[in-house]
């Protein structure tokens, strides 16, 4: 069910510290928005304002999602997409776009698209010509890069390694001649 009104049919605010705080009318687009990775307090104003005032948070687990929503206060609806359903259900978020839809997408922890399903949808958004906004927050590569005593001037994010020890190994040194960490 498409709004022609100027906020969305949820309440578009969010709470922290105690205070209640209005989040501002979203630009219609896609909105990749950062979550916290294991603690709540890691998520930042723009990412809590954004997942209030958009129309629909698109969500890898809405279980996941839903703790964060409700630890603020946050009550946009939620919807599932994630790498089972994003064939189908991609066409009808590309829909939404065309109409004006203001959509926030979120992975369970940390930046979306980083080993994560939702680079279809971006790459059919920017191909059709919508816009595509990044919330920056909590990276696991890079806060595992920070605290690991290694030069962080250039390095390599080779995704999930092989389940199978000898796969992985063989991996690995494949990778070895990488030059940074």
């Amino acid at each position: 069910m498409e709004h022609n009104s100027t906020k969305p049919p949820h309440s578009a605010s969010y709470t922290a510290f105690g205070l209640r705080a209005e989040a501002q009318k979203l630009s219609p687009g896609l909105h990749v928005v950062a979550t916290p990775i294991g603690n709540l307090q890691d998520v930042s104003f723009r990412a809590l304002a954004t997942l209030a005032a958009a129309d629909v948070v698109l969500a890898e687990d809405t279980r996941v999602t839903k703790t964060l929503l409700a630890h603020y206060g946050i009550a946009t609806p939620l919807v599932a997409y994630h790498e089972h359903n994003a064939a189908v259900m991609r066409p009808h978020l590309l829909a939404r776009l065309e109409a004006g839809a203001a959509l926030a997408l979120v992975s369970d922890a940390g930046t979306p698209l980083v080993s994560d399903p939702g680079f279809k949808l971006v790459a059919d958004s920017v191909a059709q010509g919508f816009a595509v906004f990044g919330v920056p927050g909590p990276s696991a590569v890079l806060a595992a890069l920070v605290v690991a005593g290694l030069p962080t001037d250039r390095f390599f994010f080779e995704g999930f390694l092989p389940q199978k020890s000898a796969a992985r190994r063989q991996r690995i040194s494949a990778l070895a001649p990488i030059p940074g960490t």
